[in-house]
C-alpha cells in the first residue's frame, strides 16, 4: 500500500503566516484564517437559508471555506497588492494556484481524489457557495484589520478602509446581514461581550 502526503502537507497551514508585508501585533496563520472562513461561510449559508429562503448546503459551504486557500501551502500567501498588480500578474498567479491544486491532489489516492478535487475547482454546482466563501474571506480580512487596530496597530488602517469599501459593494445579501448583526461585536472587549 502506498503512502500519501496530502493530509500531512495540509497540516502545514499552521506554519504559513498571512499579511506578510504588514507589521502584525499577532500573526495570523493560514490555518486560523481557513477555520474562520469556514465558520463564517457556514454562518452565511445558514443566514441565507433561515432569513432569505435559500436552500444552501451549509456544511458544504464550511468545507469549501476550510479548503479555499489550501494551495497557498505551495504558493505561499502572496500579498494582495502583488497578486492583483496587473491583469497579467493576476492570470499568472491563477495558473500557479491551479498547478498547486493539481500537485496537492496528486498527493491523494485515486479513490479520494474526485471528492477533494471538487474543493479546489469552482464548479457551477457550487457557484453560489463559492460566492459565500469569497464574501466570508473578505469579512475575515476585515476582521483581521479590526483586531490589529484594536491592538493599537495603525499598520492595517488603510487596508481596513479598502476592505470596508469592498464589503459595501459585495453582491451578497447574506454578508450584509452578517455585517449588520455580528460585526459590531468584534469591536467589544471580552468583558463587554459577557454583559
Amino acid at each position: 500500500m502506498g503512502m500519501f502526503d496530502f493530509f500531512a502537507f495540509a497540516s502545514r497551514t499552521k506554519y504559513i503566516n498571512r499579511w506578510a508585508l504588514m507589521r502584525n501585533t499577532r500573526y495570523e496563520t493560514l490555518s486560523e484564517h481557513s477555520a474562520e472562513v469556514a465558520e463564517i461561510s457556514h454562518a452565511l449559508a445558514v443566514i441565507g437559508n433561515e432569513k432569505l429562503g435559500k436552500n444552501y448546503n451549509a456544511e458544504r459551504a464550511a468545507l469549501l471555506g476550510l479548503y479555499h486557500d489550501l494551495p497557498e501551502i505551495i504558493t505561499g500567501d502572496l500579498p494582495t497588492p502583488v497578486k492583483y498588480y496587473s491583469e497579467e500578474t493576476k492570470l499568472a498567479y491563477k495558473a500557479v494556484e491551479k498547478n498547486a491544486s493539481k500537485q496537492l491532489l496528486s498527493m491523494l489516492p485515486d479513490y479520494l481524489r474526485k471528492d477533494y478535487e471538487s474543493l479546489f475547482k469552482k464548479k457551477n454546482d457550487d457557484k453560489e457557495l463559492w460566492r459565500l466563501v469569497k464574501s466570508a474571506d473578505k469579512i475575515c480580512a476585515y476582521l483581521k484589520c479590526v483586531e490589529e487596530r484594536n491592538a493599537g496597530n495603525r499598520e492595517f488602517c488603510e487596508a481596513e478602509k479598502a476592505i470596508s469599501k469592498t464589503l459595501s459593494k459585495l453582491d451578497c445579501e447574506e454578508a450584509k446581514i452578517f455585517i449588520e448583526e455580528f460585526l459590531p461585536s468584534y469591536e467589544k472587549t471580552i468583558d463587554q461581550m459577557k454583559k
